[in-house]
């Protein structure tokens, strides 16, 4: 339950509302158990994840997951963690080649995915959704003279990087956790990285104050599945490496639980009644609510009952 209230806090410093500034002091660095617990695992062939969650506590807190991808030019990395562990990506890289890191693609704005895109400096290519370069281009991280770290190139729909065996294919389908979640598939190998749209077996934090949607974000993965095809893996935001199926598994939460929340609004139930009384269903073993006001039961339950009353 820990890992959940820490990731929701880091995930504020990414660029919530105002009413959440007091969220919004910096991480701290490195520590000896968040090193310890950042390792490269290799997924398939040429791709590699640098682990980035804990299931323990916050000093074991890294940002999220980052897939190291060796193409035949260089190193294509998605997502580079909190601020300050630029060289301990880059060091975890160098284990297994000598190749540089050429390509940035941040999956959304929050400072656990981009936090470290500053280290790699502005010679790095780097791409993003066009929502995700507008909600970044807020964050402090970004402002100034800092506006140079921005990401270069932005796509609407979708986009390709690379050809053959290097191809990286980029799609945007909706709002969800951010108004800007990519889908990063390396079809040759047959992996997809969801980043937070698919962050952990609970439920999603909606980071509202960045367009993202409760009401949209089943229908955003339902749509993410009818089109991308040919993918087995599937790499988390923040959980270890997971199928297809937990992906498939996971939409289907995310509908279950817009239902019933749309249900209890409909029966006049408040807020706090509503999340105090949901239950993950049976069917879905190993979820978990997940705790807080940003994620868990009663942020979700508001995030639906405030967009259903804009209608």
């Amino acid at each position: 339950m820990k890992r959940t209230v820490v990731l929701a806090a880091l995930l504020v410093m990414g660029g919530l509302s105002l009413a959440l500034t007091a969220f919004q002091a910096p991480p701290p660095g490195p520590t000896p158990a968040s090193l310890a617990v950042t390792k490269i695992e290799k997924v398939k062939d040429n791709l590699y994840v640098i682990t980035g969650s804990s299931a323990e506590d916050q000093s074991k807190f890294a940002g999220g997951n980052t897939a190291v991808f060796i193409t035949d030019n260089g190193v294509v990395v998605v997502d580079t963690k909190l601020p300050g562990w630029g060289q301990v990506v880059l060091d975890r890289i160098k284990t297994v080649t000598n190749k540089p890191v050429t390509t940035i693609i941040n999956t959304h704005t929050h400072g656990d995915h981009t936090g470290s895109n500053e280290f790699f400096g502005t010679a790095v290519d780097s791409v993003v959704q066009e929502n995700t370069k507008a909600n970044m281009a807020r964050m402090d991280a970004f402002k100034g003279e800092k506006a140079k770290f921005l990401p270069k190139r932005t796509y609407k729909d979708r986009t390709t990087l690379g050809s053959g065996k290097d191809e990286i294919d980029l799609y945007y389908f909706g709002s969800g956790h951010t108004n800007g979640d990519t889908f990063v598939v390396f079809p040759a190998l047959r992996v997809m990285h969801a980043g937070d749209m698919f962050a952990w077996k609970a439920l999603p934090f909606i980071d509202v104050s960045n367009g993202g949607s409760a009401v949209e974000h089943p229908k955003t993965l339902a749509r993410a599945l009818a089109t991308i095809k040919n993918v087995d893996t599937v790499i988390t935001g923040h959980t270890p490496v997971l199928a297809w199926k937990d992906l498939q598994e996971y939409a289907d939460f995310s509908r279950d639980f817009v239902v019933w929340a749309e249900g209890q609004m409909k029966s006049g139930q408040t807020v706090d009644q509503a999340s105090a009384a949901y239950k993950v269903p049976s069917k879905y073993q190993g979820y978990t609510i997940g705790v807080g006001t940003l994620g868990g039961a009663k942020g979700n339950v508001q995030a639906v009952y405030d967009e259903l009353n804009k209608k």
